[in-house]
Order: structure tokens, then C-alpha cells, then sequence
């Protein structure tokens, strides 16, 4: 626990089994966590005997692939149902390091942000740990345009290493957004929407073989997605349109 917060880190996995025990061995080192989850959306490889032979995780398994959207929301379900004060959401390919965590889980136990981006633009870690330069100029060209459409001034919204407060969790209608990777930004578009703020910190990331990734057509879909979000909020805030994505989840 940190501050008598209870801390849950849940990890979306998908075909992780190579990456698994290093990112747990790094998050237990961190010793501020309670509980991590993790839960297998039906991976082809020894994900789930690997993360059933590690101590103090829970496994759930999908019953058949939901995607990274739908995994996310068994993960933040059980996590609220596990008495989470404080949720990390951690890939267990090994591409974001765990030793963020006690600058994460502190910026929102000390009441500074609900919400904690680990950023890799913020230091210029994204190119030196090998993002393609095709992805950077992607992610730089639509977080300028989503800043300006959302009103906000972050670095980036398409980290996958992300920390919420359970007041946020139990706010946001999770269940409106969609079951595919645009769900990552729907969601902080869910959080600004509700008046909530975004903290940032500089996080070196890693690209490699074993890393997760979404090939060209799959990032093209990704960013049109993205854009459409964007667009959905401002036309809301507008008043001319209403959005299932900004109603209330409680």
C-alpha cells in the first residue's frame, strides 16, 4: 500500500510469455503494490501458465479474444472489485519499465493528478529506444491535433502505461468505448471531458521483438479513430451532438 491506498497493477496480455516474469520481477521490486492482475485475452503461448506460477497474481482468462479495448475492461472491473484505491495499467511486454511506478502511484495518492501518463516523448526517449520514425511523426502529428480538439496539452495519448484513481474508474462509462486500441484514447478523452486532470512523467520505453505492436493498416485505423474521438468531443462540448462516450458510468 502507499499512503493506506491499496495499489492494483493490471496487465492486458496478449502472447507475453517471453516478457512476463521480468516485468513482474520489476514490479515486485517497486514493494508498494498489493495486487497485480492479469488477464489473458487468449493468448497462443504459455501466457497463463507462466503468470499462474508467479505469487501473488490473479489470472482471469477470456474465454475467447475480446481485444485490447475489452481486455481493459476486465482488468479495471476486477481491479475496483479487488478494493483498488489506486490502478496501474501495465503491459507485461517489458516495453514501459516498472520502477515508474512510486512516481506514478505517489502523484495521485498525494492528491496531484488523478490520472498519470508515463510519457515517451517527454526526454526524448521514444526514437533513442528504437520507436520507427514512421510511429513518432504519427503520434507527434496526432497529439497536436487531439490538443487542440480536446483543449488540453499533453505530450502524448498513446502510451500504454497508465495510472488512475478509482474515483476516475467508477466516473468514466468505460462500457460505451470500443473493444479495439482507440479505447486508450477514448478514455482520456472520457477523463478530460469530466473535468479531471492528467499528470505526466518522462518514461524510457523499449522496442523489441517480444514488445507488443499494431502493424501500418492497424495504426492507420488507430489514428482515424483517434481523430473521430476528438472531433466527437469538441462537437459535444458544442452542444451540437450528443455522445455515448460522455455520459456518466456511475
Amino acid at each position: 500500500m502507499y499512503r493506506g491506498k491499496k495499489v492494483v497493477v493490471v496487465m492486458p496480455a496478449y502472447n507475453a510469455a517471453k516478457t512476463l516474469r521480468q516485468t513482474y520481477d520489476e514490479v515486485r521490486e517497486q514493494e508498494l503494490v498489493d495486487l497485480i492482475i492479469l488477464v489473458d485475452d487468449r493468448s497462443r503461448d504459455d501466457t497463463v501458465s507462466v503468470a499462474r506460477g508467479l505469487e501473488g497474481v490473479q489470472v482471469h482468462e477470456h474465454e475467447q479474444n475480446t481485444g485490447y479495448g475489452g481486455n481493459q475492461k476486465t482488468c479495471y472491473r476486477l481491479a475496483l472489485a479487488a478494493g483498488a484505491d489506486i490502478v496501474v495499467m501495465l503491459h507485461p511486454d517489458y516495453q514501459y519499465t516498472p520502477k515508474l511506478l512510486p512516481a506514478m502511484v505517489s502523484m495521485i495518492a498525494n492528491g496531484l493528478h488523478p490520472c498519470v501518463l508515463g510519457s515517451r516523448i517527454l526526454g526524448g526517449y521514444s526514437l533513442r529506444g528504437g520507436m520507427p520514425v514512421w510511429k513518432y511523426v504519427a503520434n507527434r502529428g496526432l497529439t497536436f491535433a487531439e490538443n487542440l480538439l480536446l483543449g488540453a496539452k499533453l505530450s502524448e495519448y498513446h502510451t500504454g502505461y497508465r495510472a488512475f484513481s478509482r474515483e476516475i474508474l467508477e466516473r468514466l462509462n468505460l462500457a460505451a468505448n470500443s473493444d479495439d486500441f482507440v479505447f486508450d484514447n477514448q478514455m482520456l478523452a472520457q477523463i478530460l471531458w469530466h473535468g479531471f486532470t492528467i499528470g505526466e512523467v518522462s518514461c524510457p520505453t523499449k522496442y523489441f521483438a517480444e514488445a507488443s505492436s499494431i502493424n501500418f493498416r492497424r495504426s492507420v485505423k488507430y489514428g482515424f479513430g483517434c481523430l473521430a474521438t476528438g472531433l466527437a468531443y469538441r462537437l459535444a462540448k458544442l452542444g451540437w451532438v450528443k455522445s455515448g462516450l460522455f455520459s456518466d458510468g456511475r
